[in-house]
């Protein structure tokens, strides 16, 4: 049994994502309302194994996320990328003329931003989760409320889908990272056969111009295909920054001597996890 920590309820993309990457293998979900308390529960029990949205292909990056991962000194062991496909629901015995407010995670709600606008005369709400708002409302019998979540945690919660698919772009999806105590990666890669092809690394830089283009070009001459760069402040230091930054490559050996290479012209540069590049999933 893998006990998996995820920000959310049962029926949650959290939920979806979990079993998408341990498909076959038996779960215990612990959910937790915010992910602080996804990166407590590994930190607390380091046989506890966390999943924790980073990005999404129309919300952007969850920037917060990068800190809690920086600061936690875990490690990113692999990654699932999920469609994401939204639908609103309410209570079984009512109806589009019925809802006066809609409910859930604001990620969500900025993900069906047209169809929202829509429907002006709603009232929107943004809640802890997207299928915690179904269950709350199927338990409290709330009226008048809809939400907005999966089809399969509306179907759970027994609720009524109005309308599926409510998403503005239909290439709507949501990259999660799996992280976890660093000395229990090894024994949980034991016998899977992954192929290591994608490292996330963060590093701040000297205040000198020219300093990043030095770095991304050794990063080229190694042949190593960056991904994604992040940059976020470094709070308490004017105009210095931090850059969050995802490489994909095709020699292990190549992307350590990259990575050699460019720690010279960073300062405090920190390998956030070496994992197999994920597979998209519906």
């Amino acid at each position: 049994m893998i006990k998996i920590a995820i920000q959310g309820t049962l029926g949650s993309f959290h939920d979806i994502a979990a079993h998408k990457y341990f498909e076959g293998e038996e779960i215990e979900l612990i959910c937790c309302a915010t992910f602080e308390d996804v990166f407590n529960a590994v930190q607390k029990d380091s046989k506890v194994i966390g999943l924790a949205a980073i990005e999404n292909t129309i919300a952007g990056s969850l920037l917060h996320n990068y800190e809690l991962l920086k600061q936690s000194n875990l490690q990113i062991i692999g990654e699932q990328k999920l469609r994401i496909s939204h639908c609103i629901c309410c209570l079984p015995d009512e109806d589009w003329d019925d809802i006066t407010e809609v409910n859930s995670h604001p990620i969500a709600l900025m993900q069906c931003r047209d169809f929202l606008s829509r429907h002006p005369r709603i009232k929107v709400v943004e809640a802890e989760d997207t299928a915690r708002s179904a269950e709350i409302i199927k338990m409290n019998q709330q009226k008048g409320h809809a939400a907005i979540c999966a089809r399969s945690a509306a179907e759970m919660y027994g609720m009524k889908v109005l309308e599926d698919g409510i998403e503005t772009n239909k290439h709507n999806y949501t990259r999660f990272l799996v992280i976890a105590d660093p000395w229990q990666v090894d024994e949980l890669n034991r016998g899977k056969n992954l192929q290591t092809n994608k490292a996330s690394l963060v590093f701040t830089l000297p205040h000198a111009e020219g300093s990043l283009s030095q770095v991304l070009s050794i990063l080229s001459f190694y042949r190593i295909n960056l991904t994604k760069i992040q940059s976020l402040p470094i709070i308490g230091r004017e105009w210095e920054y931090q850059f969050y930054v995802d490489v994909v490559f095709d020699n292990l050996l190549r992307y350590k001597q990259s990575v050699a290479a460019i720690t010279p012209l960073t300062k405090e540069l920190k390998i956030l996890g070496e994992y197999e590049d994920g597979k998209s999933s519906n």
